[in-house]
């Protein structure tokens, strides 16, 4: 009975993994379909536990449940994630493999770093990490995945909607700096203990820092400018004293928000229509930036056109009472 149960349970996640999103074998050649396929199926046996679903029909009694809804995936998330179509023992090694997981051999269990996959990246990204103020306070327990989560995150060239990266990203920097319980479980790896500040309070120099925080990044302010052509964004987190707080520096012509926030969109229309106000335009208000330049040859149309038919009214007026004057 036990063996059917877990048969249903991984036949019914494989039912939801063979989805369109799930088809998609990223990192696959695609005239592979038997790979695709022991993909698929390798990850259905790991969502039969790892997963809402199959949390509800586990195919032992003796499997910890607290322990595991705390491992849990989202298997919709995960199938339009960066790493959607991967396999899950790709990166998980060790006891992972071992299936379904017996005895202690969970206590053998690796995950890859993400520099195995990720060299050329964490190449140019690990100094700029090394200068970070959580690099430098939390040393070796912060690591990617203290703000990327590999199940989940998607990179901004995927994503491209700027509301969408903007929700994605400052999550990041909320989850814990929003949090007390979760920053309270960083600091422990301070030098001198720290309770969490009040965001509001800190950024009361800021006018209207909800509205701040749902139209653009914390990584806008607390990151320099990227010095590598290919990162729109520096892991260098700046800490407040060394925050931008210059707000010319968004708002104006020329926004920093082009070239970082922007990035994608800006690319696209520069190539399409040869200029990138639109990409901001339709997007956001950002005094100095969102300007349409024809509007303002419009506007300046219009204002030479009113000067010009008032200097034209007072000339008719002029003349027409010389003309009275004369006729007299």
């Amino acid at each position: 009975m036990t063996r059917w149960l877990f048969g249903a349970a991984v036949m019914a996640v494989a039912a939801t993994l063979a989805g369109p999103a799930a088809a998609q074998t990223k990192g696959l050649p695609s005239a592979d379909p038997e790979t695709a396929a022991m993909v698929r199926r390798q990850n259905a046996e790991c969502a039969a536990c790892h997963s809402e679903a199959g949390l509800r029909m586990l195919p032992r009694h003796d499997i910890d449940v607290k322990t595991l809804s705390g491992l849990l995936v989202d298997i919709a998330k995960f199938d339009t994630s960066i790493h959607a179509g991967m396999a899950c023992r790709t990166c998980h090694t060790g006891g992972y493999r071992e299936f379904p997981h017996v005895g202690a051999a969970s206590g053998k269990a690796e995950t890859l770093p993400c520099a195995e996959c990720h060299a050329q990246k964490t190449f140019r990204i690990e100094p700029q990490v090394a200068r970070s103020v959580h690099a430098k306070n939390l040393k070796d327990t912060f690591t990617c995945s203290s703000c990327h989560d590999s199940h989940v995150y998607q990179t901004a060239a995927r994503l491209r909607d700027p509301a969408l990266i903007v929700k994605q990203d400052n999550a990041m920097c909320i989850g814990c700096h929003g949090s007390d319980e979760k920053f309270a479980a960083a600091a422990r790896a301070l030098p001198v203990p720290k309770t969490r500040p009040d965001l509001d309070a800190i950024h009361a120099w800021l006018p209207n820092t909800q509205r701040h925080w749902a139209a653009v990044r914390c990584v806008e302010c607390h990151t320099p400018a990227s010095t590598t052509r290919t990162l729109s964004l520096s892991h260098e987190v700046l800490n407040k004293d060394r925050a931008e707080k210059n707000c010319v520096t968004c708002h104006t012509q020329d926004t920093a928000l082009r070239t970082r926030l922007y990035r994608w969109q800006a690319e696209t229309e520069g190539a399409r229509l040869g200029f990138v106000n639109s990409a901001i335009l339709g997007q956001a208000y950002v005094i100095g930036a969102t300007r349409n330049t024809y509007f303002d040859y419009i506007g300046i149309a219009l204002v030479v056109l009113a000067l010009g038919g008032v200097a034209l009214h007072g000339l008719g007026r002029v003349v027409a009472g010389l003309g009275r004057g004369g006729s007299k």
